[in-house]
């Protein structure tokens, strides 16, 4: 048997879908599944055990006639029995009915008219609960996993290598991740909690524990937000990891993972860091775990991320 999932959005959207695939993995342990996700995405595959092959298609972009018969034809040689989409697009499903997959599951809008077995989409929820709600359309009433990921070996010992280098011994570290991708940025969505008030959270933590390593997990769009809280809190370490696996490695091993709305939030929480988010316009109960203390999200009272008061962080961080 061969399974298709189509997933659309960024890495931490890939995230919240493993526990999915873990659930068809475990029904149907013989079955291939492939998923087919945008190439800003492919990377979190890095991670995940349950898929056979990684498949692209820009689900965002201005697709012509010629993008869909390419993925048309993809999906056609492959010999699909069962398909799930996440995307609500009528085209997607239309183009799983025009490669004949008998099983086509989906989510039930005003436009799932190629969705053989739809499932009512219930948006107020944690969303890895809400893509996991797909497996009932397979008659599957399996609770969700919880996300995890797999870690490779080797991006075990580049973190070791490199946390050696920075001079971090057995006492942990604090981990920091403050940035926000340039996707984000151009949409407006204001994800970047202010410098000047990282600063009094970093000074807090030097006071109150002062040899406590703190380090700043760069990803590639973050040299901007680094320079400047090197500027101001010079005593901070930097860390680069060269893709998700050795950042998960990195976040697995720090005894705080402080971070915004990102794709590194999600990967603690599969590693099973303790965790403090900041959440500005987009909401802390869809995207933590429920009843879960290990996962603290911290809602803004605007949408403007940078309302969240200091000292409520700090409040989380002491437990005070």
């Amino acid at each position: 048997m061969r399974i298709l999932t189509l997933i659309p959005g960024g890495i931490g959207d890939q995230i919240l879908f493993f526990p999915t695939l873990e659930t068809l993995k475990q029904q149907y342990p013989d079955a291939k599944i492939d998923v087919i996700v945008e190439p800003r995405s492919k990377s979190a595959y890095r991670v995940c055990q349950y898929v056979n092959e990684v498949l692209y298609f820009d689900y965002k972009d201005r697709n012509g006639m010629a993008d869909y018969l390419n993925l048309l034809g993809i999906i056609r040689d492959r010999e699909y029995e069962i398909a799930l989409t996440l995307g609500q697009k009528w085209t997607v499903g239309f183009l799983l009915w025009l490669n004949g997959i008998p099983t086509r599951v989906g989510y039930e809008t005003n436009s799932s008219w190629f969705i053989t077995n739809p499932v009512p989409l219930k948006t107020q929820q944690y969303a890895a609960y809400m893509y996991h709600d797909l497996v009932r359309g397979l008659g599957i009433e399996a609770p969700c996993p919880e996300v995890k990921i797999n870690l490779p070996k080797q991006d075990i010992a580049w973190v070791e290598t490199q946390l050696n280098s920075l001079q971090i011994k057995d006492s942990g570290y604090i981990l920091i991740h403050g940035g926000s991708s340039k996707l984000a940025q151009s949409k407006g969505i204001d994800k970047i909690y202010p410098v000047p008030k990282w600063q009094r959270i970093v000074d807090s933590i030097e006071k109150k524990q002062p040899g406590m390593p703190i380090v700043l997990l760069s990803g590639p769009e973050d040299e901007e937000w680094v320079a400047q809280m090197k500027r101001v809190c010079p005593n901070l370490k930097v860390i680069m990891p060269p893709d998700i696996g050795k950042s998960a490695g990195v976040i697995a091993g720090a005894n705080l993972m402080l971070c915004t709305d990102s794709a590194p939030m999600h990967l603690s929480v599969a590693v099973g860091t303790y965790t403090i988010a900041l959440f500005g316009p987009t909401e802390a109960k869809k995207l933590l775990p429920p009843n879960n203390d290990s996962y603290i999200g911290i809602q803004s009272p605007s949408e403007e991320i940078g309302d969240i008061q200091v000292e409520d962080i700090l409040k989380q961080i002491w437990r005070e």
